[in-house]
Protein backbone atom coordinates (compact mmCIF):
# COMPACT_ATOMS: atom_id res chain seq x y z
CA UNK A 1 0.00 0.00 0.00
CA UNK A 2 1.06 3.62 0.11
CA UNK A 3 1.43 6.22 2.07
CA UNK A 4 -1.26 7.60 0.95
CA UNK A 5 -3.82 4.90 1.61
CA UNK A 6 -2.17 3.29 4.52
CA UNK A 7 -2.91 6.49 6.63
CA UNK A 8 -5.78 7.43 5.02
CA UNK A 9 -7.71 8.18 8.33
CA UNK A 10 -4.73 10.51 9.30
CA UNK A 11 -5.44 12.22 6.15
CA UNK A 12 -8.94 12.49 5.72
CA UNK A 13 -8.92 13.71 9.88
CA UNK A 14 -5.90 16.24 8.96
CA UNK A 15 -8.52 17.62 5.74
CA UNK A 16 -11.16 17.87 7.92
CA UNK A 17 -9.14 20.28 10.56
CA UNK A 18 -7.79 22.17 7.99
CA UNK A 19 -10.94 22.87 6.15
CA UNK A 20 -12.53 23.78 9.44
CA UNK A 21 -9.90 26.19 10.20
CA UNK A 22 -9.46 27.70 7.39
CA UNK A 23 -13.47 28.44 6.98
CA UNK A 24 -13.53 29.81 10.61
CA UNK A 25 -9.95 32.24 10.63
CA UNK A 26 -8.92 33.06 6.95
CA UNK A 27 -10.72 36.17 6.39
CA UNK A 28 -13.41 36.06 3.14
CA UNK A 29 -12.39 32.35 2.16
CA UNK A 30 -16.39 31.64 2.78
CA UNK A 31 -17.44 34.28 0.84
CA UNK A 32 -14.78 33.78 -2.03
CA UNK A 33 -15.56 30.10 -2.40
CA UNK A 34 -19.70 30.93 -2.14
CA UNK A 35 -19.05 33.09 -5.26
CA UNK A 36 -17.97 30.54 -7.41
CA UNK A 37 -20.94 28.25 -8.82
CA UNK A 38 -21.16 25.72 -11.92
CA UNK A 39 -25.11 26.79 -11.62
CA UNK A 40 -27.46 28.05 -8.83
CA UNK A 41 -26.64 26.30 -5.70
CA UNK A 42 -23.89 24.12 -7.28
CA UNK A 43 -20.37 24.80 -5.99
CA UNK A 44 -18.04 24.59 -8.58
CA UNK A 45 -14.99 23.68 -6.19
CA UNK A 46 -17.26 20.85 -4.70
CA UNK A 47 -18.03 19.81 -8.09
CA UNK A 48 -14.18 19.96 -9.37
CA UNK A 49 -13.20 17.94 -6.30
CA UNK A 50 -16.60 15.25 -6.41
CA UNK A 51 -15.14 15.03 -10.36
CA UNK A 52 -11.18 14.19 -9.66
CA UNK A 53 -12.70 11.89 -6.73
CA UNK A 54 -15.24 9.73 -8.62
CA UNK A 55 -13.71 9.66 -12.34
CA UNK A 56 -10.73 7.33 -11.55
CA UNK A 57 -12.98 5.14 -9.87
CA UNK A 58 -16.21 5.35 -12.44
CA UNK A 59 -12.88 4.26 -15.02
CA UNK A 60 -12.05 1.15 -13.50
CA UNK A 61 -15.98 0.04 -13.84
CA UNK A 62 -16.05 -3.32 -16.44
CA UNK A 63 -19.20 -1.75 -18.16
CA UNK A 64 -19.71 -4.85 -20.23
CA UNK A 65 -20.56 -6.56 -16.79
CA UNK A 66 -23.57 -4.68 -15.48
CA UNK A 67 -25.94 -7.01 -16.92
CA UNK A 68 -24.46 -9.42 -14.58
CA UNK A 69 -25.63 -7.01 -11.84
CA UNK A 70 -29.37 -5.68 -13.59
CA UNK A 71 -29.78 -9.41 -13.75
CA UNK A 72 -29.58 -9.69 -10.10
CA UNK A 73 -33.03 -8.84 -8.11
CA UNK A 74 -32.06 -9.63 -4.49
CA UNK A 75 -29.48 -6.95 -5.04
CA UNK A 76 -32.34 -4.82 -6.75
CA UNK A 77 -34.96 -4.96 -4.36
CA UNK A 78 -32.54 -4.58 -1.62
CA UNK A 79 -31.12 -1.69 -2.41
CA UNK A 80 -34.68 0.29 -3.34
CA UNK A 81 -36.34 -0.93 0.42
CA UNK A 82 -33.03 0.27 2.35
CA UNK A 83 -33.20 3.21 0.43
CA UNK A 84 -36.32 4.56 -0.05
CA UNK A 85 -38.26 2.42 2.39
CA UNK A 86 -36.19 2.21 5.33
CA UNK A 87 -33.50 5.05 4.97
CA UNK A 88 -35.93 7.52 5.81
CA UNK A 89 -38.24 5.71 8.10
CA UNK A 90 -35.07 5.74 10.32
CA UNK A 91 -34.12 9.06 9.96
CA UNK A 92 -37.34 10.95 10.89
CA UNK A 93 -37.56 8.36 13.53
CA UNK A 94 -34.40 9.45 14.63
CA UNK A 95 -34.99 12.92 14.36
CA UNK A 96 -38.07 12.93 16.40
CA UNK A 97 -36.83 10.73 18.98
CA UNK A 98 -33.25 13.32 19.77
CA UNK A 99 -34.43 16.47 18.80
CA UNK A 100 -38.42 17.22 19.48
CA UNK A 101 -37.81 20.45 20.84
CA UNK A 102 -35.48 21.62 17.88
CA UNK A 103 -38.00 21.78 14.84
CA UNK A 104 -35.02 23.27 12.41
CA UNK A 105 -32.79 20.46 13.44
CA UNK A 106 -34.86 17.75 12.84
CA UNK A 107 -36.40 19.13 9.36
CA UNK A 108 -32.93 19.24 8.50
CA UNK A 109 -32.04 15.66 9.32
CA UNK A 110 -35.16 14.55 7.61
CA UNK A 111 -34.01 16.21 4.12
CA UNK A 112 -30.51 14.46 4.59
CA UNK A 113 -32.18 10.97 5.39
CA UNK A 114 -34.36 11.87 1.81
CA UNK A 115 -30.93 12.53 0.02
CA UNK A 116 -29.80 9.23 -0.58
CA UNK A 117 -25.91 9.18 -1.80
CA UNK A 118 -24.62 9.19 -5.52
CA UNK A 119 -21.06 10.19 -5.11
CA UNK A 120 -18.66 9.60 -2.50
CA UNK A 121 -20.24 5.99 -1.53
CA UNK A 122 -18.65 5.39 -4.74
CA UNK A 123 -15.04 5.84 -2.84
CA UNK A 124 -15.90 3.84 0.32
CA UNK A 125 -16.97 1.15 -1.68
CA UNK A 126 -13.90 1.13 -3.64
CA UNK A 127 -11.69 1.50 -0.49
CA UNK A 128 -13.81 -1.61 0.86
CA UNK A 129 -13.41 -3.93 -2.44
CA UNK A 130 -16.50 -4.01 -3.01
CA UNK A 131 -18.36 -4.41 -6.20
CA UNK A 132 -17.74 -1.21 -8.48
CA UNK A 133 -20.27 -2.37 -11.21
CA UNK A 134 -23.43 -3.12 -8.51
CA UNK A 135 -22.18 0.11 -7.41
CA UNK A 136 -22.20 2.18 -10.59
CA UNK A 137 -26.02 -0.10 -10.80
CA UNK A 138 -27.25 1.05 -7.94
CA UNK A 139 -26.08 4.54 -7.55
CA UNK A 140 -27.66 5.21 -11.22
CA UNK A 141 -30.97 3.87 -9.90
CA UNK A 142 -30.74 5.72 -6.86
CA UNK A 143 -30.38 8.83 -8.79
CA UNK A 144 -33.61 7.83 -10.97
CA UNK A 145 -35.38 7.49 -7.81
CA UNK A 146 -34.05 10.52 -6.52
CA UNK A 147 -35.47 12.76 -9.70
CA UNK A 148 -38.84 11.01 -8.81
CA UNK A 149 -39.58 10.79 -5.38
CA UNK A 150 -37.40 13.33 -3.40
CA UNK A 151 -40.20 15.93 -3.68
CA UNK A 152 -42.91 13.86 -2.74
CA UNK A 153 -41.13 12.14 -0.08
CA UNK A 154 -40.03 15.45 1.62
CA UNK A 155 -44.18 16.39 1.27
CA UNK A 156 -44.54 12.79 3.27
CA UNK A 157 -42.19 12.73 5.53
CA UNK A 158 -42.58 16.77 6.53
CA UNK A 159 -45.92 17.27 6.13
CA UNK A 160 -48.87 14.04 6.15
CA UNK A 161 -46.85 11.71 8.57
CA UNK A 162 -46.50 14.14 11.45
CA UNK A 163 -49.91 14.95 10.64
CA UNK A 164 -51.15 11.54 11.23
CA UNK A 165 -49.34 11.23 13.98
CA UNK A 166 -49.90 14.83 15.81
CA UNK A 167 -46.85 16.11 15.49
CA UNK A 168 -45.65 19.51 14.23
CA UNK A 169 -45.50 19.69 10.17
CA UNK A 170 -43.24 21.60 8.02
CA UNK A 171 -43.38 22.26 4.09
CA UNK A 172 -40.50 21.43 1.89
CA UNK A 173 -40.23 23.56 -1.70
CA UNK A 174 -38.38 21.59 -4.19
CA UNK A 175 -38.53 21.12 -8.22
CA UNK A 176 -37.78 18.36 -10.05
CA UNK A 177 -35.43 20.08 -11.82
CA UNK A 178 -33.63 21.34 -9.17
CA UNK A 179 -32.85 17.53 -7.93
CA UNK A 180 -32.15 16.50 -11.93
CA UNK A 181 -29.86 19.28 -12.22
CA UNK A 182 -27.80 18.13 -9.20
CA UNK A 183 -27.76 14.74 -9.95
CA UNK A 184 -26.59 14.97 -14.19
CA UNK A 185 -23.89 17.47 -12.68
CA UNK A 186 -22.42 15.35 -9.57
CA UNK A 187 -23.44 12.45 -11.23
CA UNK A 188 -23.72 12.19 -14.87
CA UNK A 189 -20.59 14.11 -15.82
CA UNK A 190 -18.21 12.02 -14.24
CA UNK A 191 -20.34 8.65 -15.21
CA UNK A 192 -19.74 9.83 -18.79
CA UNK A 193 -16.52 10.54 -18.41
CA UNK A 194 -16.05 6.99 -17.01
CA UNK A 195 -17.15 4.94 -19.77
CA UNK A 196 -15.73 6.74 -22.27
CA UNK A 197 -12.33 6.32 -21.28
CA UNK A 198 -13.05 2.85 -20.58
CA UNK A 199 -14.76 1.98 -24.04
CA UNK A 200 -11.89 4.43 -25.96
CA UNK A 201 -8.94 3.24 -24.16
CA UNK A 202 -9.41 -0.60 -24.72
CA UNK A 203 -10.60 0.23 -28.07
CA UNK A 204 -7.48 2.14 -29.07
CA UNK A 205 -5.03 0.09 -27.02
CA UNK A 206 -6.60 -3.01 -25.68
CA UNK A 207 -7.75 -3.77 -22.10
CA UNK A 208 -4.52 -5.44 -20.89
CA UNK A 209 -3.17 -1.64 -21.34
CA UNK A 210 -6.34 0.23 -19.84
CA UNK A 211 -6.38 -1.74 -16.76
CA UNK A 212 -2.52 -2.19 -16.00
CA UNK A 213 -0.94 1.12 -17.41
CA UNK A 214 -3.44 3.46 -17.63
CA UNK A 215 -6.06 2.86 -14.49
CA UNK A 216 -2.54 2.81 -11.59
CA UNK A 217 -1.85 6.24 -12.93
CA UNK A 218 -5.52 7.88 -12.23
CA UNK A 219 -6.26 6.00 -9.86
CA UNK A 220 -4.10 8.09 -6.56
CA UNK A 221 -6.44 11.25 -7.87
CA UNK A 222 -9.29 9.36 -6.30
CA UNK A 223 -7.88 9.97 -2.72
CA UNK A 224 -6.26 13.01 -3.92
CA UNK A 225 -10.16 14.75 -5.09
CA UNK A 226 -11.84 13.08 -1.79
CA UNK A 227 -9.34 15.42 0.44
CA UNK A 228 -9.63 18.66 -1.59
CA UNK A 229 -13.12 17.68 -1.41
CA UNK A 230 -13.52 17.57 2.54
CA UNK A 231 -11.35 20.62 2.57
CA UNK A 232 -13.26 22.90 0.86
CA UNK A 233 -16.51 21.43 1.99
CA UNK A 234 -15.47 21.68 5.37
CA UNK A 235 -13.96 25.41 4.67
CA UNK A 236 -17.22 26.55 2.99
CA UNK A 237 -19.30 25.58 6.44
CA UNK A 238 -16.26 26.17 9.16
CA UNK A 239 -17.66 29.04 10.48
CA UNK A 240 -21.04 27.68 11.06
CA UNK A 241 -19.95 24.26 12.73
CA UNK A 242 -17.39 25.82 15.00
CA UNK A 243 -19.71 28.66 16.34
CA UNK A 244 -22.35 26.25 17.39
CA UNK A 245 -20.56 23.38 18.93
CA UNK A 246 -23.45 21.97 21.32
CA UNK A 247 -26.25 22.36 18.58
CA UNK A 248 -23.58 20.43 16.24
CA UNK A 249 -23.45 17.58 19.40
CA UNK A 250 -27.21 17.66 19.24
CA UNK A 251 -27.52 16.91 15.67
CA UNK A 252 -24.12 14.90 15.58
CA UNK A 253 -25.81 12.00 17.37
CA UNK A 254 -28.75 10.67 15.60
CA UNK A 255 -26.92 10.77 12.76
CA UNK A 256 -24.36 9.14 14.24
CA UNK A 257 -26.43 6.24 15.11
CA UNK A 258 -28.10 6.33 11.75
CA UNK A 259 -25.07 5.38 9.56
CA UNK A 260 -24.03 2.50 11.76
CA UNK A 261 -27.64 1.21 12.22
CA UNK A 262 -28.41 1.63 8.29
CA UNK A 263 -24.70 0.20 7.38
CA UNK A 264 -24.82 -2.58 9.58
CA UNK A 265 -28.48 -3.53 8.57
CA UNK A 266 -27.45 -3.58 5.13
CA UNK A 267 -24.39 -5.83 5.26
CA UNK A 268 -26.09 -8.32 7.40
CA UNK A 269 -29.23 -8.44 5.18
CA UNK A 270 -26.47 -8.70 2.08
CA UNK A 271 -24.83 -11.57 4.15
CA UNK A 272 -28.33 -13.20 5.25
CA UNK A 273 -29.53 -13.24 1.46
CA UNK A 274 -26.34 -14.66 0.22
CA UNK A 275 -24.91 -11.83 -1.77
CA UNK A 276 -21.15 -12.40 -1.00
CA UNK A 277 -19.26 -9.94 0.29
CA UNK A 278 -18.63 -7.94 -2.49
CA UNK A 279 -22.14 -6.88 -2.78
CA UNK A 280 -23.04 -6.78 0.53
CA UNK A 281 -20.45 -3.95 0.85
CA UNK A 282 -21.85 -2.51 -1.88
CA UNK A 283 -25.47 -2.89 -0.66
CA UNK A 284 -24.73 -1.51 2.87
CA UNK A 285 -22.87 1.39 1.50
CA UNK A 286 -25.27 2.94 -0.85
CA UNK A 287 -27.78 2.49 2.15
CA UNK A 288 -25.90 4.18 4.58
CA UNK A 289 -24.36 7.08 2.50
CA UNK A 290 -26.61 10.43 2.12
CA UNK A 291 -25.85 13.00 -0.54
CA UNK A 292 -24.77 15.76 1.29
CA UNK A 293 -24.65 18.41 -1.73
CA UNK A 294 -28.15 17.91 -2.28
CA UNK A 295 -29.33 18.04 1.26
CA UNK A 296 -27.28 21.43 1.79
CA UNK A 297 -28.39 23.09 -1.40
CA UNK A 298 -32.13 22.03 -0.76
CA UNK A 299 -31.84 23.32 2.90
CA UNK A 300 -30.43 26.42 1.66
CA UNK A 301 -32.61 26.96 -1.06
CA UNK A 302 -35.86 26.34 1.00
CA UNK A 303 -34.77 27.93 4.36
CA UNK A 304 -31.74 30.12 3.97
CA UNK A 305 -28.08 29.97 4.44
CA UNK A 306 -28.07 30.98 8.24
CA UNK A 307 -31.22 28.48 8.66
CA UNK A 308 -31.38 25.57 11.61
CA UNK A 309 -32.01 23.57 9.01
CA UNK A 310 -28.84 24.33 6.47
CA UNK A 311 -26.83 24.04 9.69
CA UNK A 312 -28.20 20.15 9.83
CA UNK A 313 -27.10 19.12 6.34
CA UNK A 314 -23.41 20.34 7.17
CA UNK A 315 -23.07 18.43 10.11
CA UNK A 316 -24.05 15.75 7.90
CA UNK A 317 -20.88 14.79 6.19
CA UNK A 318 -19.05 16.08 9.68
CA UNK A 319 -20.28 12.95 10.73
CA UNK A 320 -20.22 11.19 7.61
CA UNK A 321 -16.86 11.50 6.39
CA UNK A 322 -15.41 9.50 9.59
CA UNK A 323 -17.80 7.30 10.79
CA UNK A 324 -17.69 5.56 6.79
CA UNK A 325 -13.84 5.14 6.93
CA UNK A 326 -14.16 3.45 9.93
CA UNK A 327 -16.96 1.37 8.64
CA UNK A 328 -14.60 0.34 5.42
CA UNK A 329 -11.88 -0.88 7.86
CA UNK A 330 -14.84 -2.55 9.79
CA UNK A 331 -15.99 -3.98 6.24
CA UNK A 332 -12.46 -5.04 5.55
CA UNK A 333 -12.02 -6.84 8.81
CA UNK A 334 -15.54 -8.80 8.64
CA UNK A 335 -14.02 -10.48 4.71
CA UNK A 336 -13.21 -13.48 6.14
CA UNK A 337 -16.44 -14.11 7.39
CA UNK A 338 -18.03 -14.95 4.24
CA UNK A 339 -17.15 -17.88 1.94
CA UNK A 340 -15.05 -17.79 -1.05
CA UNK A 341 -16.39 -16.62 -4.33
CA UNK A 342 -17.16 -19.60 -6.54
CA UNK A 343 -14.84 -19.87 -9.33
CA UNK A 344 -16.28 -19.50 -12.47
CA UNK A 345 -17.91 -21.80 -14.78
CA UNK A 346 -16.10 -22.37 -18.09
CA UNK A 347 -17.86 -23.16 -20.78
CA UNK A 348 -16.52 -25.03 -23.92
Amino acid sequence: MSVLDRFLPVWIGAAMILGLLAGRFVPGLNTALNSLHVTSGISLPIFVGLLVMMYPVLAKVRYDRLDTVTSDKRLLVSSLLLNWIAGPAVMFALAWTFLPDLPEYRTGLIIVGLARCIAMVIVWNDLACGDREAAAVLVALNSVFQVLAFAGLGWFYLAVLPGWLGLDTAGLDVSAWSIARSVLIFLGIPLVAGYLSRRLGERARGRSWYENRFLPRVGPFTLYGLLFTIVVLFALQGEAITSNPWNVVRIALPLLIYFAAMWAGSFALGKGIGLGYERSTTLAFTAAGNNFELAIAVAIATFGVTSGQALAGVVGPLIEVPVLVALVYVSLAARKRFAPAPAPVRRP
